[in-house]
Parts: structure tokens; C-alpha cells; sequence
């Protein structure tokens, strides 16, 4: 199933998709060449938001959940997958440790840690899961609701080492994002390898940083291809220093929304897009779809009301909003049984395991989709993301239109390489 596009604008992203399908052995090629100047992130999925004239990514999350709301068609292609990535880090690796998001008794999530469970299963691990959440004192099962269980355990600090009660692993993979901050738990461990870094957590992390690393993918990409970069990368500005619920630092917003506004309305006009240009404004950290708002004029955040201005103000973990992205705003017109969706590409290693669309009825074009009420539909990505259809025509086929979702995936998996090499702490030097 392929979400039908609604617009007479498909035009562009048909050149695009003909692009990308005749230049296919120079993709790969290229991406085959920056895999060995780079390492990919372990785990990581995409959003991406197909306007009909522009195809973008607008976030890109190294701590994906939402794993059981893939197909079960992609295990295979996700179990492989994490076959090379732990051969790669370590090949003799026995025990893997899952560490989990704390204070969560969300059935949805937990699902989530049952099917990574069962890919590394799957990969050759025993595999185990343990809580650095304080509240669990004790061995804790809870029922799934398809009849499996999921069962955390408290983590046991030794000395330099982490694990369980008898259970001593070489790899920890974390599913915690840290928005909350970095554990003290998690710090100095020895001779274990610890997936993602530290610094990929958002108490670190900032989208900021990643957009510019995906600005210089996007650039060196759209040069491969001979196309305007544009058509790929959403433009964005930055705010430092901001309180919403305090009003401070409205005059760097307010200057920045306008300066991109203006930037998109003179590329809409370059393409004869009679679309409305709009920005998005989100915490420049952190993720759960908190503390985003859509402006489609500066003069807008002159009255925000203070419903917004609170929603604004936290994200996840009780986190304050200091910093935020303005991002240029990339419709999505693919409709699924009329509602809006937009495809979530899920990777691991550098591979392309899976994804889905995230649908949300409620919510317009130009909105935030990741918000409660969207419902999630498994793409058939296991099929067909490195298997496109070369001579079928542009629009017309599914794994053409899947492959080329992997590739912008790709792209933004190899800007998150980029960043976390760039603000890796233990690295000798850093821009």
C-alpha cells in the first residue's frame, strides 16, 4: 500500500525520483565510499515529508521506539542487519543489555522493546532487559496485549561494569533518549560497549547542529545528482537564548521567522509554488512531538496566548525550552484513506530495515504529525527498499517510491554520523 499523492505539483518529485533511479550505482556507490570515512549511528529513523516539489527529512531520531509498528515482513532484513552492526563492534558478543525510556508502563513502547528484544534474539544474543529507572526495586513482568511479556530487571552498578543478577553483557543498547539528562550510572563504564554514545542523547544532542550536518550531505548529494539541494534539505535558522513563558528572546524568534520566511517564499517563487511558505518552530532538543508550533507569519508570535506559551515552554522529562529551530515548513501531500500521512524510515547499521506512515486524521498538511491520535500503517519496505524498478514510470511504483524514501533516510542517517563526530567529547579535535 502507497499513500496517493495530492497534488499537481508530483511533477518535481517525478524528475526526482527519475534522477535518483538513473544514477542508482552511483548512489550506492557513494554511499559505500562515505560508509568507510564514517560510522553510521547504530539504530536511527526518519521522518520525511514529501511536498509534491520537495522532498525532505525533518527529524532524525537516534533512539527510535515504534519498532512493532513495522511489518513483520522486515524482520529478516532487520535481524541482518544487526548481525553486521554487532559484528562490526563486537563480533564475539554474547550478552546485550536493552536499557529502556524510565517511568513508562506504555503497552505501545513496550512492544517496542519486545521486538528489538526478538531481532537481537533472532542475531545471536541473549538478551536481557534492565531498568535504570529507581522505581524498579524488583524483577517486573508486564503482559503485552498480544500475549507476550515483557520482564525488567534493576541494572547493578560493579565497580566499572553494568548488568543484571548474573548477567554480565559487552553490549548495552540504550532506547532511552536521556532527554532527562545523562545518568551517573551510565558514565566510566569498562570494556563495555555502550550504543548509542552518551552524546547522542538530547541532553546533549541539538537538531540544530544536525540540519547544518545535513545542509553539507544535502549539497554534496544534490552535486552528485545535478540537482538544487534545495529540493532535499529544509532551510532553518536558530534561537540561543528564549523563554516563552516569560516572553525573553521573542525579538531573535520573531527576526529569524521572518528572515526564513522570506528565504522559502523566494524558492517558491523560483519554482512557480503558489503554495503558503511556513516555518516550524520547535525546542531545538528532545523529541515526543512537545514544544512545536506551525507560524506562517512573524506578526503571529506577537499574540501567542498562553496555552501556547506553556506548550512551548517543556518538552519531555519536564525539560525547559531555551533553544529552538526554526525550520522551513515541508508539506506532506500523501493522503491515507483521506487523512494526512507522512513515511518514518527506520535504519540500523546502514541499512534500511523498515518504516511506516505515521497518519493522523486531525491534523492539516502543514502540521506536526507526532501527536496524540496518529495511528501508524506498516509500509512493505522489507520488499523493496534496495530493489527499485528501473523503466516504470515516475509515481507509479511503490518500491521506487520506498527506494527513494530510504535514500533520503540515508542521507540523514549519514548527516547524523557527521554531527556526533563533530561533538564527540573523546575525539581529539571538533568544529
Amino acid at each position: 500500500m502507497v499513500p496517493h499523492l495530492i497534488t499537481a505539483l508530483s511533477g518535481p518529485i517525478n524528475e526526482l525520483e527519475q534522477r535518483v533511479l538513473d544514477a542508482t550505482p552511483t548512489i550506492e556507490r557513494w554511499f559505500r565510499l562515505e560508509w568507510m570515512e564514517h560510522t553510521p549511528p547504530f539504530y536511527s529513523s526518519v521522518d520525511i515529508r514529501n511536498a509534491g516539489f520537495k522532498l525532505a527529512p525533518v527529524d532524525t531520531n537516534l533512539y527510535p521506539g515504534g519498532w512493532n509498528n513495522l511489518t513483520p515482513a522486515m524482520l529478516p532484513l532487520a535481524v541482518q542487519a544487526a548481525m553486521a552492526a554487532i559484528e562490526k563492534i563486537c563480533p564475539e558478543a554474547r550478552n546485550l543489555l536493552l536499557i529502556p525510556e524510565n517511568h513508562t508502563r506504555n503497552t505501545f513502547y513496550l512492544s517496542n522493546l519486545a521486538q528489538l528484544r526478538r531481532i537481537f534474539h533472532l542475531a545471536g544474543l541473549n538478551v536481557r532487559i534492565g531498568s535504570i529507572d529507581p522505581a524498579i526495586k524488583k524483577i517486573t513482568t508486564i503482559e503485552l496485549p498480544h500475549g507476550e511479556s515483557i520482564t525488567l530487571e534493576p541494572v547493578i552498578r560493579n565497580k566499572r561494569r553494568l548488568g543484571l543478577k548474573d548477567f554480565d553483557p559487552c553490549t548495552i543498547l540504550l532506547n532511552n533518549d536521556l532527554s532527562a539528562g545523562i545518568p551517573g550510572i551510565l558514565e566510566d563504564l569498562h570494556e563495555q560497549y555502550l550504543l548509542p554514545p552518551l552524546h547522542a542523547g538530547w541532553c546533549v544532542r541539538r537538531k540544530s547542529h544536525h540540519f547544518k550536518s545535513y545542509e553539507e550531505v544535502s549539497k554534496r548529494f544534490g552535486k552528485l545528482l545535478g540537482i538544487d539541494p534545495w529540493l532535499i534539505n529544509p532551510m532553518f535558522n536558530q534561537c540561543g537564548e528564549i523563554n516563552f513563558s516569560e516572553g525573553a528572546g521573542m525579538d531573535c524568534l520573531s527576526t529569524n521567522v521572518d528572515a526564513l520566511l522570506g528565504k522559502v517564499r523566494r524558492k517558491y517563487k523560483e519554482y512557480g509554488i503558489k503554495e503558503k511558505p511556513f516555518v516550524v518552530v520547535k525546542a531545538d532538543n528532545g523529541t515526543c512531538g512537545m514544544g512545536i508550533m506551525t507560524v506562517r507569519d512573524a506578526k503571529e508570535l506577537e499574540s501567542l496566548n498562553s496555552k501556547t506559551r506553556n506548550k512551548m515552554s517543556a518538552i519531555k522529562d519536564g525539560g525547559t525550552v531555551s533553544e529552538v529551530i526554526i525550520q522551513e515548513g515541508v508539506l506532506t501531500h500523501e493522503r491515507m484513506n483521506d487523512a494526512v500521512a507522512e513515511p518514518v524510515v527506520y535504519m540500523m547499521d546502514r541499512y534500511v530495515v523498515g518504516g511506516f506512515y505515521r497518519v493522523h486524521a486531525e491534523r492539516g498538511e502543514d502540521e506536526d504529525l507526532n501527536a496524540p491520535g496518529s495511528s501508524f500503517v506498516p509500509l512493505a519496505f522489507a520488499d523493496s527498499p534496495h530493489l527499485p524498478q528501473p523503466g516504470v514510470k515516475p509515481g507509479a511504483s511503490m518500491p521506487n517510491r520506498f527506494y527513494m524514501y530510504g535514500v533520503i533516510g540515508r542521507l540523514a542517517m549519514l548527516a547524523a554520523s557527521y554531527e556526533l563526530e563533530a561533538t564527540d567529547p573523546q575525539a581529539e579535535s571538533y568544529e
